[in-house]
């Protein structure tokens, strides 16, 4: 077999600085094109696998970034582009399918699931449903917000952003169209190691409430184990999934720059960096690689218990994501589990503001029932390990709000009390929901098979201890290695936090922000337990109560950009500040360019920026804005000035030669017409 040409449009720069990079260079050989190929010939085992990658960033300038709930947090440019990915999985003898998407997002709200579901059936009828899709976020911290339908998260982001929405539905239909249209015979392998180092319970006061034998299990109180699904066309390795349990909190509350962080930082390296994946090359892509969440609810890449800074945080997060790398690269070539056996999934709503929990699935024997959700006053802490967000309010007890609480709202709903008790009342958001929609209470459960692997989907952050009671629930019942039972968390919507009841009763973070009380991880065992018995027995549950669609219920605050004008005596494109003549590897390019705002299109495939190498008499482009080695960063400069800074750090090995950065925009003009612009540095060397 041939390899696959060098890059047609851009040169890789190898970082070749992580371990493990020959090992896994060696499997990205090999195209799709190929392996369509092999279809009348080679039987690449029982099912059909296809891979995408698109673009899903959304707004990088004036838009509340989403995660550490901050209001000061508003997006000043680019770090790293948000990519989804996307896995399609056929059972060739059944015909069954599955469609995973991981997306570099912060959440998945119920607004993307449900609008990515309907343009899948406008697509492909009903070959992908709410059923076999399961869509989940890495949980970066540092993505653009406004695209719920919820109030609750679009209240730092002045309402909601119809253009980030777009942009983030669209590539995730787009990454799943790709998949649909890449898929051909191949092969499913499996392996699970142990990762340490990288995570550290951030919740510890916590976790250390859970019974002996939860304790025992994860006696680093970590989950350590790292999932790797291989995907294999003609015996080589053409993409993998990576399960592992770490927030995606390197990147700082105090950075301003959209990052994908250590997951999509692990992704972007093993794709372009080992595999030489172009994303703007408009090719199948030669390996595809998404660095999905489990149960990482109270799992810090923090590990020395403190919430980054900026910018060290750029190399904590690039740390973070090579340990995750070096690890599903070590696993990936591993002869692990060939997969066999079918492809299946079920999916349920469950209304969780009123759901009765069986006494089996409570931990204290007793019938019991979960309540409208409140907001407990620890949740208004937040983390402190990662990122602050109110003042006034603290982790664990809360005595102003603890009074109110016993001496009002228990008081007068003894329904609240029964569910939610010990915790400190912040908001009874729950009543908010009857006048505008804060919180989703209907919310999806699913269960999804491949081979003898199983993935929960919970629709919000599970701690380890949640997640380990969710896992031996489903193994109990299908009779799995408890270890190829997982959480896919972030799952096809967002509800907060799941605890443990044990866990629950400290009200750290994370009890605080479990919204519905302290059955709530009762309720979804019952109803995994319920997924699982179903599946196992080849039947099918009733759907549910479906959530509303609240689309037309969207309120939008934030202005828009009423028109673009370049400096006084100056033209869009102009560079306002020059590299210099010459540069060593090490060292960072800076250029600054009289631009317009980033807001007037978001560039959604494309690229706000080039770096070029004089090449042959012609200029080769070997970075832009989704590259590790750039930052775009926007600032206003007066009333409709923008002052555009790139800057490139000139990674080790890269070839001595001539170089230039070009800058690239979209300005709006009086009448609200928008034109692209651009502008070019002079030309500096590299020695």
């Amino acid at each position: 077999m041939t390899p696959p040409p060098a890059p047609r449009r851009r040169t890789v720069l190898q970082s070749g600085a992580a371990l493990g990079l020959g090992a896994a260079a060696a499997l990205t050989t090999g195209t799709a094109a190929e392996a369509a190929g092999r279809e009348g010939g080679v039987d690449d085992g029982g099912y059909l696998v296809g891979r995408g990658i698109s673009d899903a960033t959304g707004e990088i300038a004036e838009v509340g970034m989403m995660g550490y709930g901050r209001f000061d947090q508003q997006a000043a440019g680019l770090h790293t582009r948000l990519r989804a990915r996307a896995f399609a999985v056929v059972d060739r003898a059944s015909g069954e399918r599955v469609l995973l998407v991981v997306a570099d997002s912060p959440m998945i709200f119920e607004s993307v699931h449900r609008a990515v579901l309907r343009r899948l059936g406008e697509l492909y009828g009903g070959l992908y449903t709410e059923q076999n899709v399961l869509i989940t976020a890495t949980h970066t911290h540092a993505g653009p917000g406004g695209y719920a339908h919820h109030v609750l998260y679009n209240t730092t982001t002045n309402g909601f952003h119809a253009k980030t929405f777009e942009a983030v539905a669209d590539g995730l239909v787009e990454a799943a169209r790709r998949a649909h249209e890449d898929l051909a015979p191949g092969e499913l392998v499996l392996t699970h190691a142990e990762l340490t180092g990288v995570s550290v319970n951030r919740s510890r006061t916590a976790f250390d409430r859970n019974p002996p034998e939860v304790r025992a299990f994860f006696p680093d109180a970590v989950d350590p184990l790292s999932t790797v699904l291989r995907i294999e066309r003609g015996g080589r390795a053409v993409g993998a999934v990576n399960w592992f349990a770490v927030h995606g909190t390197s990147m700082s509350g105090d950075n301003r720059l959209i990052s994908a962080d250590n997951k999509g930082y692990a992704a972007y390296h093993w794709e372009r960096e080992v595999a030489g994946v172009d994303y703007r090359d408009g090719r199948p892509p030669a390996f595809v690689s998404a660095f999905a969440q489990t149960n990482a609810g109270d799992m810090s890449p923090n590990l020395d218990l403190r919430p980054p800074t900026t910018p060290a945080d750029f190399a904590r997060t690039k740390e973070s994501g090579l340990r995750q790398y070096e690890a599903a690269a070590g696993q990936a070539v591993r002869p692990g589990v060939r997969m066999t056996g079918g492809v299946d999934a079920r999916l349920v709503y469950l209304d969780l503001a009123r759901t009765a929990v069986g006494p089996e699935f409570t931990g204290d024997g007793r019938a019991h029932t979960t309540s409208t959700p409140c907001v407990g006053a620890s949740m208004a802490a937040g983390s402190v390990e990662d990122g602050p967000a109110f003042p006034g309010f603290q982790e664990g007890e809360n005595p102003f709000f603890d009074l109110v609480s016993e001496g009002l709202v228990y008081q007068v709903s003894p329904e609240l009390r029964q569910a939610q008790s010990p915790k400190d009342v912040f908001v009874p958001i729950g009543l908010l929901n009857g006048v505008l929609p804060w919180v989703q209470e209907r919310v999806p459960v699913q269960l999804v098979r491949i081979g003898r692997l199983y993935l929960i989907g919970i629709p919000g952050e599970v701690t380890i201890a949640a997640g380990l009671a969710l896992r031996r629930t489903v193994a109990a019942i299908t009779g799995s290695e408890l270890e190829d039972v997982l959480v896919a968390g972030y799952a096809n919507a967002y509800f907060h936090y799941v605890t443990t009841p044990e866990e629950y009763d400290s009200q750290q973070y994370e009890g605080g922000s479990t919204l519905f009380g302290r059955w709530q991880l009762g309720a979804l065992r019952q109803t995994a337990a319920a997924l699982a018995s179903a599946m196992r027995d080849g039947r099918r549950l009733p759907l549910g109560p479906v959530p509303p669609d609240l689309s037309d219920r969207q309120i939008a605050l934030q202005p828009g950009v009423v028109v673009d004008a370049p400096q006084l005596f100056r033209r869009f494109g102009d560079v306002l500040s020059a590299p210099r003549e010459t540069y060593r590897a090490g060292e960072v390019v800076q250029a600054v360019f009289a631009g317009a705002h980033p807001g007037n299109g978001l560039r959604r495939g494309g690229t706000f920026l080039e770096v070029q190498r004089e090449e042959d008499g012609g200029w080769r482009t070997i970075a832009d804005d989704g590259d590790w080695s750039t930052r775009f960063r926007w600032e206003r400069d007066g009333l409709a000035a923008s002052r555009t800074t790139v800057t490139w750090e000139i990674a080790p090995g890269t070839p001595p030669g001539r170089y230039r950065i070009r800058y690239h925009g979209d300005a709006k003009g009086l009448t609200g017409r928008i034109t692209p612009i651009s502008g070019t540095t002079p030309v500096f060397t590299v020695r």
